[in-house]
């Protein structure tokens, strides 16, 4: 399989590089500390189409491939992580459970503002006792006449606060199991839906993440997503997508790390030279370069499978295992190069070791990645 990126691609990064240096990076540290998602940020991303990235056209999408929202995924994570995990999350989850199982008068309802960017979404399974274990939630939709009516509380829900349009999971019928699960798209501003608690978190602060609150929030039958029943299941397949997305977060943020400290060590001096001149310096960068193109590659494939069709559970969490953990190590040795000024905010290194842990965690931990791989490699 051919995974070298094509002209129109190696474009593609280049704008998208372009556009992060000029409106993210004179702003990381100012929105990191104010734990904020720039709102003004949401028309120019969607000016380049990174609102609907591969929403089709017909629903004001950019309609790229799966390679494409790779590319497109790591230039933004290689400057603010955080504000990739915003627009990840915005297109890989809540717009796409919508584009992959809405019906159509959802779509044009819905989709149409969420890929133009005049709307923000937001996807609620996780609860504070169905995290990896996300079968086992306790938020409920109760049949009334013609309507649903919601309870429950959902945990760690990115634009929990600001996100306009919110897909969320809830039994049905608790007899059936995980077949029992429902899907629901929901508006902010609907009765009885609000958000709670906002986490003060360690890292990816500039993507807001919070509790969603559903108090006898009323719903027409008619913002069912998807088949009664098959919420779970569906929402297992936007997660193998996710990942994928995950995975080129964790790439674009290792190669960010690793650009920090390559230039930095090479300005550096000490002991009469560049500190990377010395052979520990060096093996770490280049061992780390290496392990960066793996991880992409890894997930380049897993995205072209994605985008012929192919089953990509294996894949996807092969994917975003490796690169995770891959972005970890690079992070760290980034600190470590840094010395000293890796532990202060004044320089990128400490952001990224901050930021970096949450994709061994979002979206499937490595432990569940692990469980996931055994499954398909070893039934």
């Amino acid at each position: 399989m051919d995974v070298r990126v094509t002209e129109e691609q190696a474009l593609l990064r280049q704008s998208i590089r372009e556009f992060a240096e000029r409106e993210i990076r004179p702003y990381v540290r100012e929105w990191d500390e104010a734990q904020r998602f720039p709102p003004e940020l949401l028309p120019k991303l969607a000016e380049l189409g990174l609102m609907g990235i591969q929403c089709p056209e017909r629903y004001g999408g950019a309609a790229m491939s799966a390679v494409d929202y790779c590319i497109c995924i790591e230039e933004l994570a290689r400057v603010d992580p955080s504000i990739c995990l915003s627009v990840a999350a915005h297109n890989g989850l809540g717009a796409a459970h919508i584009a992959a199982f809405g019906t159509e008068e959802q779509k044009q309802r819905y989709l149409v503002p969420l890929a133009r960017g005049d709307k923000l979404a937001a996807w609620a399974l996780t609860e504070a006792s169905a995290g990896s274990d996300a079968a086992a939630i306790r938020t409920t939709a109760v049949r009334d006449g013609g309507c649903w009516v919601i309870n429950g509380t959902k945990q760690f829900i990115t634009h929990g606060h600001s996100g306009d349009i919110i897909v969320v999971m809830a039994v049905t019928s608790r007899e059936r199991g995980s077949r029992g699960i429902s899907a629901f798209i929901i508006e902010r501003g609907t009765p009885g839906f609000r958000a709670g608690k906002k986490e003060d978190k360690l890292g990816m602060r500039a993507s807001e993440t919070s509790e969603v609150i559903f108090d006898r929030c009323r719903v027409p039958a008619s913002q069912m997503l998807g088949a009664e029943g098959q919420g779970f299941v569906n929402a297992m397949q936007v997660l193998d997508a996710g990942r994928i997305g995950i995975a080129a977060l964790a790439v674009g943020l290792a190669q960010g790390a690793w650009d920090a400290a390559c230039a930095y060590a090479f300005e550096r001096r000490q002991f009469g030279q560049p500190i990377g001149a010395f052979q520990s310096i060096r093996a770490k960068l280049v061992d780390n370069a290496g392990r960066i193109e793996a991880a992409r590659l890894l997930t380049y494939r897993a995205a072209s499978m994605r985008h012929r069709g192919r089953r990509t559970t294996l894949e996807a969490s092969m994917a975003k295992l490796y690169s995770s953990e891959t972005a970890v190590r690079v992070a760290e040795d980034g600190v470590q190069i840094y010395g000293g000024y890796g532990f202060v905010k004044d320089y990128p290194a400490e952001k990224f070791f901050r930021d970096v842990k949450l994709t061994t965690i979002g979206e499937g931990t490595s432990e569940v990645q692990r469980l996931v791989i055994a499954r398909q490699l070893l039934a």
